[in-house]
């Protein structure tokens, strides 16, 4: 099954949705059409009850090279009440991808600049190319990125977001592994292999305890361990515990079989 939009294409393939930008010429940059269809996208993804995993990916050369050029011209005259709303249409989005219910992979295979960064950053695992170039290069044309800021920093951290979001230094996919912006790094026909491999993984996880965990991760990340945070932390065990999927999955380990959301 294939759903078409214009910027960009929604693939369902079983328990994976496939999410393709596609305006190569335009090096996949970011303009109001390309947000919304992105959000619209995501949406259905993880609506979709068949789907397990979301993977991201872009054609062309490049990922996402950040702003549209033209979108820019445009922006350029807006007051401030329209470059509120403006900005508001990019974080929304961003957050439709963090919250998605679903594990979502960037397939990186080209560059990524600035508010593509905000894209890969807001996806759970970024699998990128070797050869990929990475950039914040917001201040260079006197800007910052501020809304994809909490996606980023909470990415790559605030050591490396202190020389990267000020210097506008472009930076390779190493590094890019090196300061957890990334989590893998493999040549070019390497990367679908590696890519498939990690479905594999999310496809063979209980999808009720996936969601859960994404659920934790955002509970628990950053807080101060208090009595508070323990007892969400016992009551997340607990319900997991006597929930359909955990049950069926401690008696599938005892029984030594495979739990019923594994159907290969």
């Amino acid at each position: 099954m294939s759903t078409s939009f214009h910027t960009l294409q929604l693939d369902f393939e079983g328990a994976v949705a496939r999410i393709w930008l596609d305006r190569p010429e335009s090096r996949n940059a970011f303009d109001e059409e390309v947000i919304r269809e992105l959000g619209e996208a995501f949406t259905q993804a993880g609506a979709a009850s068949d789907v397990r995993v979301i993977v991201l990916g872009a054609r062309g050369a490049a990922f996402c090279a950040g702003a549209n050029l033209n979108w820019m011209r445009r922006a350029a005259e807006f007051t401030r009440e329209q470059n509120l709303a403006d900005a508001g249409g990019l974080a929304a989005m961003l957050r439709i991808i963090d919250q998605t219910p679903k594990p979502v992979i960037a397939r990186v295979q080209g560059d990524v600049y600035a508010g593509g960064m905000g894209l890969v950053a807001a996806c759970d695992i970024a699998v990128s190319v070797d050869t990929a170039w990475y950039c914040l290069s917001e201040v260079k044309i006197g800007l910052v990125p501020a809304t994809i800021s909490p996606y980023v920093l909470r990415a790559m951290g605030t050591r490396a977001a202190q020389r990267y979001f000020l210097s506008a230094e472009r930076f390779g996919a190493a590094e890019a592994h090196r300061i957890g912006f990334v989590h893998e790094v493999v040549a070019a026909d390497a990367l679908d292999a590696k890519v498939a491999e990690i479905v594999k993984a999310f496809t063979s996880a209980s999808p009720a305890a996936v969601r859960a965990c994404k659920r934790l991760i955002a509970d628990v990340a950053g807080r101060e361990i208090d009595d508070a945070l323990i007892a969400k932390t016992v009551e997340g065990i607990a319900d997991i515990r006597a929930s359909d999927h955990g049950r069926e999955g401690v008696q599938a380990f005892l029984q030594k079989r495979k739990p019923s959301w594994i159907t290969d």
